[in-house]
């Protein structure tokens, strides 16, 4: 506790040197080191060190390292604080020693030595002392202290700045050199070197090198290069925010092992890797480490990665924590990494990604696990799936959106529609019925994995293969589908003039399996993006007859406009339409739709006992809670079925129905309106159980 009594009530003190007499007066003569002595910054600093070279020392502090360098051969050193105190402390201590050793009081930001008179300027931890926060205050003393460092240095001169890298330090020290022409290179300090006096910091220590460029008339000529810890080639960027993007990407890797280490069986933890040797801001990895605690720990299921094939990162069991933790249940082992390959990066086989991975993953292996422990990567069935991004446009409504084919479980194919502004859902989906190679595609040679099943070619989809219009994919389409039984004489349905009235296209799945089984029904369907009804046609089989057609419009719009002319028209009233906005709370429908005005102008067109159907995704329950409360006052009759394993919640209301059925005598219902749909000679997918979809269902 006396240590923390020496730290500064505020962050704006430690650039004042009022205080810094004080602490080094009640520290006394223990040095005090800021982010590691020599022997853990030794490895990138030798680099750029050479023993002739002239050394200034910024803010040099009561910290060992000068006399360490001296002791280790640089003793061409200066030192400057702008304590007092700790000058003469320092002076006293080397006076004898380090005879070539020099110790002044100087202000950093206003220094007496000529210009371009050291090879090198040092500072450890004065930079992150100066720049305390992202003011302007701090901001200009900072630009001050980069001017009185440039000025002093020669031509070919380096400034080496051991720092935390803060976000608005690391923005300012590479804006500011960058913007200067100076080459700009920065080392993550390994963390198995990195120690203190003070401790270990949870964030990673990094030194920046600058090296002072002499101007080339006409040249542009700028260069910035990241080096990992594990010493790799430094990696060069094209743009100041990709560098410090991927200094992030190492902070947070850090913070992740750091957590680990502290509690090893925290809960899920996330981080995203982007790829090491390219100049990209874009995710090729993430990362989830999950724990099994029900497990009994030995030593050959401690630890195992598993890899998600491309395409089915947003199925519940890969793209819910809850989804992962079962798998890890299911797989057996204590901690478990679960890794999502991305759209738009090249993964040639499970050896190559394991390659690639197992450096990093095993930084995330629990405590105590033997050196040369073999870790398992898994996948299913040694495979990493395939994806093939068929379309790619930009709608001015729905923003950037890709059309691509993935192999599911087992032998079939899938067709997706993910708008890249939520790009973990999957808006739409179809299953292929048919599937050819593509022309051109490479294909290459296989690659034994030691620890998983080699890898099988891939298969990719034709561009135009035919949708098997027969399956529902979505699990809250097939459960609006069911609930259709609510309607009079559903035994009598699939022969029944109705109505129905959909809000929302998407891919076209919905309207059309209802087109297709309910022969006699006409469907108006309303959609606001022109450019989705393009989607739906050309890529989804979707098609608009005499019974099935679409109205570009509002969807809040087009509900008004229809008013009293469409007076109880409406035998079914659909709505499964996307909010763009990710931060409300509910991503389906937008709130307007569920405002109690609306919803009466909806019910005024619904006939006497008809059913309206709503597909609701809504992780705060009060607002959940509001929305319910908003329709039992516009529906006397409202069921709710949670979708297993979803989020999603289908709401059945009518404002006149033959009387409230049990959630068994529903199933009943069901059961009778899927036998009517089940004619012979008709198509019906077998996994589609209607009564199964309805298991939930309960009245509200």
């Amino acid at each position: 506790m006396a240590e923390l009594r020496l730290l500064p009530r505020r962050a704006q003190d430690f650039a004042s040197a009022d205080f810094w007499e004080r602490f080094f007066r009640e520290r006394g003569g223990r040095a005090f080191e800021w982010y590691g002595a020599w022997k853990s910054l030794r490895a990138p600093l030798e680099r750029y060190l050479r023993p002739r070279d002239s050394i200034l020392v910024v803010g040099c502090g009561n910290s060992e390292l000068s006399e360490e360098l001296y002791d280790e051969g640089y003793q061409d050193i200066i030192n400057v604080d702008i304590s007092e105190l700790v000058v003469k402390q320092m002076q006293e201590r080397s006076v004898h020693l380090r005879p070539k050793m020099t110790y002044m009081v100087m202000d950093v930001l206003q220094m007496d030595f000529p210009d371009g008179h050291f090879q090198v300027v040092l500072d450890k931890g004065t930079l992150d002392a100066l720049l305390t926060d992202a003011e302007e205050m701090s901001l200009r003393r900072a630009e001050r202290m980069f001017a009185e460092i440039g000025r002093v240095l020669r031509f070919g001169g380096r400034y080496l700045c051991v720092s935390l890298a803060q976000a608005h330090v690391l923005k300012a020290a590479v804006e500011h050199f960058y913007q200067q022409g100076w080459m700009v290179r920065i080392h993550q300090v390994s963390s198995n070197e990195t120690d203190t006096s003070e401790g270990e910091f949870a964030l990673p220590v990094f030194v920046y090198v600058m090296t002072k460029i002499k101007p080339v008339p006409g040249s542009t000529l700028c260069i910035l290069e990241l080096c990992t810890e594990e010493q790799h080639k430094p990696v060069r960027f094209s743009s100041t925010q990709h560098l410090i993007e991927a200094v992030e990407e190492r902070q947070q890797y850090c913070l992740l092992r750091s957590q680990l280490r502290r509690n090893p069986s925290a809960g899920t933890i996330c981080l995203d890797l982007c790829s090491k040797d390219t100049d990209t801001s874009q995710v090729r990895y993430t990362l989830h480490v999950v724990h099994n605690p029900t497990v009994k720990v030995s030593r050959d299921n401690q630890f195992a990665i598993f890899i998600i094939p491309q395409g089915r990162e947003n199925e519940w069991l890969f793209g819910t924590e809850a989804g992962r933790k079962q798998l890890a249940a299911s797989a057996g082992f204590w901690r478990l990494v679960t890794v999502v390959l991305h759209r738009d990066q090249q993964y040639e086989d499970m050896g190559t990604i394991q390659a690639e991975l197992s450096e990093k993953v095993m930084e995330l292996a629990p405590p105590g696990l033997p050196a040369q422990q073999q870790v398992p990567f898994l996948s299913v069935d040694g495979d990493i799936g395939m994806r093939t991004i068929q379309h790619r446009a930009t709608s001015p409504c729905s923003g950037e959106y890709i059309i691509e084919d993935v192999k599911g479980d087992g032998a079939h194919y899938f067709r997706h529609l993910i708008f890249l502004s939520n790009r973990n859902v999957v808006q739409s989906e179809a299953r292929l019925s048919s599937r050819t190679s593509h022309k051109g595609n490479k294909k290459h040679k296989k690659k034994k994995s030691a620890s998983s099943s080699s890898q099988k070619e891939p298969i990719d989809v034709s561009a135009n293969p035919s949708i098997d219009k027969t399956y529902l994919c979505c699990a809250h389409h097939r459960t609006m589908i069911a609930g259709l039984c609510l309607l009079k004489n559903p035994e009598c349905l699939p022969e029944t003039r109705i109505r129905v009235l959909v809000i929302g296209l998407g891919g076209g799945s919905l309207p059309l399996f209802i087109h297709d089984y309910f022969l006699q029904c006409c469907i108006d369907v309303v959609e606001i993006d022109p450019a989705m009804l393009e989607v739906a046609t050309h890529w989804f089989g979707f098609s608009q007859d005499d019974r099935l057609k679409v109205h570009i419009a509002d969807g809040l719009a087009y509900v008004a406009s229809l008013g009293t002319k469409a007076s109880s028209s409406y035998d079914v009233i659909m709505f499964d339409v996307d909010s763009k906005d990710p931060t409300l709370g509910m991503s389906c429908p937008p709130p307007a739709f569920v405002e109690k005005s609306f919803l009466q102008k909806a019910r005024s067109l619904l006939k006497m006992e008809g059913i309206f159907i709503l597909n609701l995704v809504c992780r705060d329950s009060l607002l959940r809670d509001a929305v319910l409360a908003t329709l039992k006052e516009i529906f006397p009759f409202l069921y709710t079925c949670k979708i297993e394993e979803e989020v999603n919640e289908i709401l059945f209301c009518q404002q006149q129905a033959r009387h409230k059925l049990s959630p068994a005598e529903v199933q009943e219902t069901a059961q009778i309106l899927e036998k009517a749909l089940r004619q012979p000679g008709w198509a019906w997918d077998s996994t589609y159980v209607l009564a199964d979809v309805l298991e939930t269902v309960r009245l509200v």
